[in-house]
C-alpha cells in the first residue's frame, strides 16, 4: 500500500449553518496526480483552504505526512511543505521570470539578498533548470507584466516548484487560456507529476482528460464519486449533478 500524502477525516466546515464541507473524507497517495471536479458551490474551494490552514474545521482532522495540522497556522503549513497555486497568478510583475524564480527558492525570502547579492553557482543552474521546465528559458529577463496570461501560470507553478514542497495544489491553471497555452500548462502538470505530488482544481473537463489518472468529484461538500475520467463521467450521479446544475442555470 502507498503512503499517504494527504487525508482529510470526517471534515466539516460551517458558516452560519451552512455547511461547505460535510463530513469529507478523502486521501490521496504520495507521488500521485488527482483532480478534483465538481459544480459550482460543490466546496472545492474551501476544500483547498482547509488543507492550507487558511480556513479551520469545524470539526475532523486533516492529515498531511501523517500528521494532523488542523491546529496550525497557513505559515506553518507551508514550510512543513504544500505550496498553494491561485487562480490569479500572483507574481511581481516588475521582477523578470528569472527573479521571480529566485525570489521564490530564496530561502531567507528577503528581495534585497535575492536582487542584489550574487547567487551561488547551484542557485543559478536551479533556475536555469525550472526556466527550462516551465518553458520560459528566452523570457527569462523579460518582466513579468509583459509575459501573456499563460505564461504567468506557467511562471507561478514554477515559482511554486522552487519553494521545494512535498504537495502542490494547484487552483484552476487554465482558466482563460487558449488551446495552445492550455495544452502547455497540462504538458508542464504531467512533466511535474513525475516527481511531485499534485493536486489539481479544475472546471475545463477538455484539460482534465489531458492529466486525469483519477478524478474525485464534489458535490454538497462531500465526495460524490472517485475514479478515473471514463468512470467519472459515466456514473448516474455525476450526470445528474451537472445536468441539474445546467437545467438551473
Amino acid at each position: 500500500m502507498n503512503p499517504k500524502i494527504l487525508q482529510t477525516q470526517n471534515v466539516t466546515v460551517s458558516f452560519d449553518g451552512f455547511k461547505a464541507l460535510n463530513n469529507l473524507n478523502f486521501s490521496m497517495d504520495v507521488g500521485e496526480l488527482r483532480v478534483v471536479i465538481g459544480p459550482n458551490g460543490a466546496g472545492k474551494t474551501t476544500f483547498i483552504d482547509v488543507i492550507t490552514g487558511k480556513v479551520k474545521p469545524t470539526e475532523g482532522k486533516v492529515i498531511f505526512k501523517g500528521k494532523n495540522i488542523r491546529s496550525f497556522q497557513e505559515h506553518e503549513i507551508i514550510r512543513m511543505g504544500i505550496g498553494r497555486k491561485f487562480q490569479t497568478p500572483r507574481i511581481y510583475l516588475n521582477l523578470t521570470a528569472s527573479e521571480n524564480l529566485e525570489l521564490s527558492a530564496n530561502r531567507n525570502k528577503n528581495i534585497f539578498s535575492t536582487l542584489f547579492v550574487t547567487s551561488k553557482k547551484t542557485d543559478k543552474y536551479k533556475i536555469q533548470g525550472l526556466l527550462e521546465t516551465i518553458g520560459l528559458t528566452s523570457k527569462a529577463n523579460i518582466k513579468s507584466a509583459f509575459l501573456s496570461h499563460g505564461e504567468k501560470q506557467r511562471l507561478e507553478i514554477g515559482m511554486l516548484v522552487a519553494q521545494s514542497p512535498d504537495l502542490l495544489l494547484v487552483d484552476e491553471p487554465v482558466a482563460g487560456l487558449t488551446d495552445e497555452e492550455t495544452y502547455n500548462v497540462a504538458q508542464l502538470l504531467l512533466m511535474l507529476a513525475e516527481s511531485h505530488s499534485i493536486l489539481v482544481i479544475e472546471h475545463d473537463m477538455e484539460f482534465v482528460r489531458e492529466i486525469a489518472r483519477k478524478v474525485t468529484v464534489l458535490h454538497e461538500g462531500s465526495v460524490l464519486c472517485e475514479g478515473n475520467i471514463e468512470e467519472v463521467q459515466n456514473d448516474p450521479r455525476v450526470i445528474e449533478v451537472y445536468l441539474g446544475q445546467q437545467n438551473n442555470n
